[in-house]
């Protein structure tokens, strides 16, 4: 993608009083669920409970784990409250970025302090996140400690979460950055292929014997372009067969194999990438760009970072017994955060289809190859084109059952806005509004994936949908 993708802006506020008065509904008590029972896998093209029972993992993004804060952003104000709005308007599946440095500094028992949250320690005057508050040091909880306490929230509330690798550092701008490895970072020094792995297989272990996280989405949006050198650059991303160490389908192959070696009971979402070469016409990623070459002259297929899933019907990744675990996971976009080339006529969802969407990802559903799993899709309400593409993109979503999060809750996606205001307790609800027909429901409750614990206060639990 040539523009910069995702602009977050460094949102840094400084909070130290929040009063009751700001927040007034708390979220309700719920016995967690520690029957470890809800874990899916998947058949064909669908996911399934333990049951047999086909679900759909609906929900949205929340961003910060990844950023040098090392929490969710908005931790100025009272994650739980906010977490409860989410659960109540049927967001069921959350989608958390994270670096692989912060899960590095967890993994060594030093765990990476947070910034910009508010603890407060004298209750009932300020209730906003008590408890984050860390009496030994009259100040705030590590980042381990809070996103361990966030999970529990998630548990109480119904909700289940996907960790997502955004970026090798704690970096605002992170997602720039192309590959999985290759950083120097400021506490976890250099992040190898290695040390990402180990990092996963760490956390699936801290969290085998709980399934408020689900999933695993290996790393966020590989991507680079091959440009004009005779050699391949080495800071690209591809697919191919290959054994090299910027080949993406083999390091999601070795990675996902060690997570599921500790638990095989996790979805492993694994992305696409930038560009794969036209391997129709006998191109490879040996083959330079050519200058002035577009549309069918050039020799690679462009997408969004992390959209072009074309290496998976060449070279589908193959983990044996274990591909019921595997989901592929495309990210698509519209104009505002890029006008790509399919969007520069009146496109509808036939012409997105023939132009991008379907031999990019489609067909990996179509063709009942493995489940569909859109991890970012989303942008400003501007009553034009972005508007037209998202609800496009939505109706696509529903009417072929893909899974999918939303980009995002935050407010400070600076290409893309968040459902909820700066204040991150105003909803857009024109936002909101375009979102919830792709967030699963029935008879006018929304449907969670725990088995026991309802989603929200609006909402049925997955043994009360299936009544088992």
């Amino acid at each position: 993608m040539k523009g910069i993708k995702k602009l977050i802006a460094l949102f840094v506020i400084a909070v130290t009083i929040i009063t009751t008065s700001y927040f007034t509904k708390e979220p309700r008590a719920a016995a967690a669920d520690t029957s470890n029972d809800d874990w899916l896998h998947c058949v064909g093209n669908t996911i399934y409970d333990k049951n047999g029972n086909e679900v759909w993992l609906t929900g949205a993004n929340w961003f910060g784990f990844n950023c040098s804060e090392n929490v969710f952003h908005g931790a100025w104000y009272d994650i739980k409250g906010i977490l409860t709005g989410i659960a109540d308007r049927g967001i069921g599946f959350l989608r958390v970025p994270i670096s692989t440095e912060l899960l590095y500094s967890w993994m060594s028992g030093k765990p990476n302090k947070v910034s910009s949250v508010t603890a407060a320690n004298n209750p009932p005057y300020y209730v906003c996140n008590p408890d984050f508050y860390d009496p030994s040091t009259n100040g705030v909880k590590n980042s381990m400690e809070i996103f361990d306490i966030i999970m529990g929230y998630c548990k109480e509330l119904g909700i289940k979460v996907m960790v997502d690798v955004h970026s090798p550092d704690a970096n605002n701008s992170g997602h720039n950055y192309p590959l999985w490895y290759g950083l120097t970072t400021n506490t976890a020094g250099e992040i190898t292929t290695d040390k990402w792995i180990s990092t996963l297989v760490w956390l699936t272990n801290k969290y085998k014997n709980d399934d408020t996280i689900l999933a695993i989405d290996l790393k966020n949006e590989p991507h680079g372009q091959r440009g004009y050198t005779a050699a391949p650059p080495a800071n690209m991303a591809k697919w191919d067969n290959s054994t090299d160490e910027n080949n993406w389908k083999y390091a999601a192959s070795r990675c996902a194999s060690s997570i599921l070696a500790a638990n095989p009971n996790l979805l492993i979402m694994i992305e696409g990438v930038e560009q794969y070469p036209k391997t129709e016409l006998g191109y490879t990623y040996q083959t330079p760009e050519i200058w002035g070459a577009s549309g069918p002259q050039a020799p690679y297929y462009g997408a969004w970072w992390g959209g072009n899933l074309r290496g998976v019907k060449d070279y589908p990744i193959d983990l044996g017994a274990l591909n019921s675990q595997i989901v592929y996971s495309p990210h698509d976009y519209g104009p505002s955060v890029y006008n790509q080339s399919w969007f520069n006529k009146n496109f509808t969802t036939q012409t997105l289809l023939d132009d991008y969407w379907y031999d990019s990802w489609a067909y990996i559903n179509d063709q009942n190859i493995a489940p569909l799993f859109i991890g970012e899709w989303g942008g400003f309400m501007d009553g034009g084109n972005n508007q037209k593409w998202m609800t496009l993109l939505r109706d696509y979503i529903v009417d072929n059952r893909i899974n999918h999060t939303f980009w995002c809750i935050n407010p400070n996606s600076g290409d893309t806005g968040g459902l909820l205001s700066y204040d991150w307790s105003t909803w857009d609800e024109a936002k909101y509004a375009l979102l919830k027909p792709a967030l699963w429901q029935s008879g006018g409750k929304f449907i969670g994936l725990d088995h026991q614990i309802p989603l929200g206060s609006n909402g049925i639990s997955l043994g009360q949908y299936y009544r088992n």
